[in-house]
């Protein structure tokens, strides 16, 4: 059996949005990357909130939030790509790019989170992600800088995000 090699980048992953078209993240070169696991039933949801106002705070500098709805954690996120995407937009008015319900550990994992739970893993080394609305920063270079579990507000990382832009 043959291992997959790694992507050298992030940029050389891609992802399905949400709409079912595919998505190559090279096109988000030179951006700042804000990365996150979702949930549409989760405690942490009301984070779309504050994840939408850093968008419209700094989607005119270079950051680009990525949503990814997962369904791997209390199975907090049963709809349909279209229940989702109506679900974000109407009680949280999300207009940065939701992707395709994906699986963030275990072997069926998308190769994108696999590429960063290495990147940066978590807490004692562990890469495994721990629930919903974790966070990934991504410097314009396409580097992983920094994870932040799901209790991080949206809002404390923008301090972070500005040193980026």
């Amino acid at each position: 059996m043959t291992t997959a090699q790694a992507p050298a980048s992030i940029y050389d992953l891609s992802a399905t949005s949400i709409n079912g078209t595919p998505v190559s993240l090279s096109d988000y070169k030179d951006k700042v990357l804000l990365i996150v696991n979702t949930a549409s039933q989760c405690g942490f949801t009301p984070q779309y909130k504050g994840l939408q106002a850093l968008y419209d705070q700094y989607a005119s500098q270079g950051l680009v939030v990525l949503g990814f709805p997962c369904n791997q954690f209390g199975q907090q996120e049963p709809g349909t790509a279209d229940q989702i995407q109506s679900f974000c937009e109407v009680n949280f008015g999300v207009s940065f790019p939701l992707f395709q319900k994906i699986d963030v550990n275990g072997s069926n994992a998308h190769p994108l989170y696999q590429y960063l739970t290495k990147a940066v893993p978590g807490i004692l080394g562990i890469e495994a992600i721990k629930w919903n609305f974790t966070k990934f920063l991504v410097d314009r270079s396409g580097k992983v800088v920094k994870r932040y579990p799901p209790t991080t507000k949206p809002e404390d990382i923008a301090k972070d995000i500005q040193a980026l832009l």
